[in-house]
């Protein structure tokens, strides 16, 4: 399988910024792909496709950058962006980095802090690509489990005993015993705190407030959940 190609993305309205911006990174030995306007971004679906980052214009004619952040983020694509404006408008920038823009630059930005910033940007990227991918790796593996074996994953990471599972479930403790050694082969997992991890990645709500207030629940293995995830 081919690699996943890294591509800076420029969005900008200004012909020249496009292609100075351009320059500068191809020296750097990054691959480019440049923009007119945020529309003509949406309309290819290639560049929503491929790994990288957006250099994104704040005001343009049309879909102004923050409205293009704002919609990404709604299709669940969180690729890292750095803002260009050229009046340094504090309230706005404030909105973009709180929105998860990775950097805010002013125009004319100085070559060497766009490239930190880019390189910054590639990392946030490499890190968020992991996490998705170590998401839908979990999601595989949970869809593999019988409704059995499922039943006793979500009762596990709730912090039950096999004995309250059995009771739960109303069979013999034995025979949890095999369902939980089949789950935790299947879900390539060493230990409790593995499986609330997983639990975790895929988004499984691992301690209902039911299972917090009942005996055998051990908080001390409670994990905290992690939010990013992409779909470009």
């Amino acid at each position: 399988m081919s690699a996943i190609p890294v591509i800076v993305y420029i969005v900008d309205d200004d012909p020249d910024v496009r292609k100075a911006l351009s320059r500068l990174l191809r020296s750097a030995g990054h691959a480019t792909r440049l923009f007119a306007s945020a529309a003509e971004f949406l309309m290819d679906s290639e560049a929503r496709l491929s790994a990288g980052c957006i250099i994104l214009d704040l005001a343009m004619p049309g879909l102004n950058g923050l409205e293009l952040q704002a919609h990404l983020s709604s299709s669940n694509c969180h690729r890292p962006i750095i803002f260009l404006t050229g009046n340094g408008d504090i309230s706005k920038s404030v909105r973009a980095m709180k929105a998860g823009a990775v950097n805010f630059l002013t125009k004319p930005v100085d070559d060497r802090e766009l490239l930190k910033a880019v390189d910054e940007a590639l990392r946030v990227d490499v890190g968020v690509r992991a996490r998705f991918n170590s998401r839908q790796s979990v999601s595989e593996r949970l869809d593999s489990l019988t409704p059995r074996e499922r039943q006793v994953f979500d009762k596990v990471v709730a912090g039950r005993l096999n004995k309250q599972i059995a009771a739960d479930l109303g069979i013999v403790e034995k025979t949890i015993k095999v369902h939980r050694s089949r789950m935790m082969k299947k879900m390539n997992a060493h230990s409790v705190v593995d499986l609330v991890h997983f639990a975790s990645l895929a988004g499984v709500d691992a301690w209902p407030a039911r299972a917090q207030s009942e005996p055998g629940v051990n908080p001390n293995i409670r994990s905290e959940p992690e939010r990013e995830h992409s779909n470009c």
